[in-house]
């Protein structure tokens, strides 16, 4: 029986070496022991024998709640993965009125606080790519609002009919 899957941990009787390093379950070495030996002191205290260094010569097993291993592991897998941050868009026009732009900034001040990226970015219709200006008024504006949480990751520039800004979180 080969370890197909990175992840997945002999324990106990899959561990079919015959001699292991042994880690106790307060981290002090204990040294190269037979495994049933190892098997046994695990026992004795009511944990398992987990092989965290399967590659090593002899691999190197330690005692612990193999239960509880398992939740601190997915626990910080499911943490590195809402890390790395999304990016999220605000969009406005130069007509959205002020209460409509503050509703917005709320709304990226918390995107920012869970870490996600924020595109701000003013769309012109019409005859209002002519005021530019108010665009760009517009956007120091959202950008002085979210100046405590955030930092400018790409400054705000001009495309075409569209003026557009990058925020990363502090």
């Amino acid at each position: 029986m080969e370890n197909h899957n990175k992840n997945l941990q002999r324990i106990n009787e899959m561990i079919r070496v015959s001699q292991v390093r042994v880690i106790s379950s307060e981290g002090e070495q204990l040294g190269v022991m037979p495994t049933s030996e190892a098997l046994a002191k695990a026992r004795d205290l009511d944990l398992d024998l987990v092989e965290v260094a399967p590659d090593a010569k002899p691999p190197v097993c330690k005692i612990m709640n193999y239960g509880k291993f398992k939740y601190q592991q997915r626990k910080k897998d499911s943490k590195q993965q809402t890390a790395k941050g999304r990016l999220k868009e605000l969009r406005m026009r130069p007509k959205t009125g002020e209460a409509d732009i503050m509703v917005k900034v709320n709304k990226g001040r918390e995107f920012l606080t869970k870490k996600d990226k924020v595109l701000v970015s003013i769309n012109f219709r019409g005859r209002e790519a002519a005021h530019v200006d108010e665009g760009m008024k517009l956007m120091a504006f959202v950008l002085e609002q979210l100046a405590d949480v955030a930092k400018v990751e790409a400054a705000p520039k001009q495309l075409g009919k569209k003026i557009s800004c990058t925020l990363a979180p502090k």
